[in-house]
């Protein structure tokens, strides 16, 4: 890809479209890409600004995801959610070859020791063992969560740092991938308690959160202060609540914050009593037993929160 100057007569090597963003002869915006000549021209004066262009599509043609799919050279993108990375080769079991033919009994059998050499050279360290089976739980545990594909990928960079720190050794896998699950909710602002952590796990939640506190404390991981605000999209999409109860509810967190009354209170708790007041007040009613299931916390709790809410902020509530 060359740059033709107009003042002078010579060549600006360029990586990249991305660099030129005007026209250098008239300064206007409006440039033309025309990929058949391979050239880009101002669309205002009609210099040509670039030449000679490299086609970085594929030479073949598809006209459907099936051909597309089988015509394609490339494989998945690598993922930090598989133990290698995804960078290794895979010999199928299939006993076929490409063109679909059984493959001979001679052949089969060394393809089979092939491949049982090609597993065990995936898996050749102590780490890359942990992590296979770390990664395995982490797919198990994300799933039923129902956390995103980018929450995931988080907890993983934060498990590999772990090993890198050589913070698992010595203890169980389950606790801290789920506490690298935690962590990575907390970080990208996706609301997961302990409690629900653990209703998928056989660990404790004292466990859990010890394991947690361990790994922001050795990775030096600077926590976001979880907020209740952040809860109750989907306390309000569970509880099926209308969008307007749930804006108010954050209207309400809010004031509460301005008058200092979130300090040192469980988060869920306090999005739980918001839900629960403006509820009522929006004629969309639900019972203290319903929000405190959906929360995970006790009828207590917001019976509790609701009192503080209505007494300091002078709340109207016709129970």
């Amino acid at each position: 890809m060359v740059l033709l100057s107009p003042d002078r007569n010579e060549y600006n090597d360029t990586h990249s479209l991305e660099y030129v963003k005007s026209c250098p002869e008239c300064g206007s915006m409006e440039l033309i890409n025309d990929a058949t000549r391979g050239e880009t021209v101002c669309a205002t004066c009609g210099l040509v600004i670039t030449e000679k262009e490299i086609d970085r599509g594929p030479e073949w043609r598809a006209f459907n995801t099936e051909e597309k799919d089988k015509r394609a050279r490339t494989g998945a993108p690598t993922s930090y959610t598989i133990h290698d990375k995804g960078l290794s080769t895979i010999i199928d079991w299939h006993d076929k070859d490409s063109y679909g033919r059984k493959i001979s009994p001679k052949r089969r059998a060394q393809i089979y020791r092939l491949r049982k050499w090609q597993i065990r050279t995936r898996v050749h360290s102590s780490s890359a063992r942990n992590l296979v089976i770390a990664m395995s739980e982490l797919d198990r545990l994300s799933s039923q969560l129902g956390i995103p594909r980018g929450v995931k990928e988080s907890a993983a960079v934060i498990y590999r740092r772990a090993i890198e720190q050589k913070i698992i050794r010595g203890r169980s896998i389950e606790a801290m991938v789920a506490a690298t699950i935690y962590a990575a909710c907390r970080l990208r602002k996706v609301p997961r308690t302990l409690d629900e952590i653990c209703q998928y796990t056989r660990v404790k939640r004292k466990e859990l959160g010890r394991s947690y506190r361990l790994i922001i404390g050795r990775l030096g991981v600077r926590m976001p202060v979880a907020s209740p605000t952040d809860y109750l999209s989907r306390f309000g999409e569970e509880l099926n609540i209308s969008s307007r109860t749930q804006q108010r509810a954050a209207e309400l967190i809010e004031l509460a914050k301005e008058k200092g009354l979130t300090a040192g209170k469980d988060p869920t708790g306090l999005a739980a009593a918001a839900i629960y007041i403006v509820a009522i007040q929006e004629g969309e009613r639900r019972t203290q037993r319903e929000i405190a299931k959906i929360a995970h916390v006790t009828e207590v709790t917001v019976r509790n929160r609701y009192k503080e809410l209505v007494k300091k902020l002078h709340l109207r509530v016709d129970v």
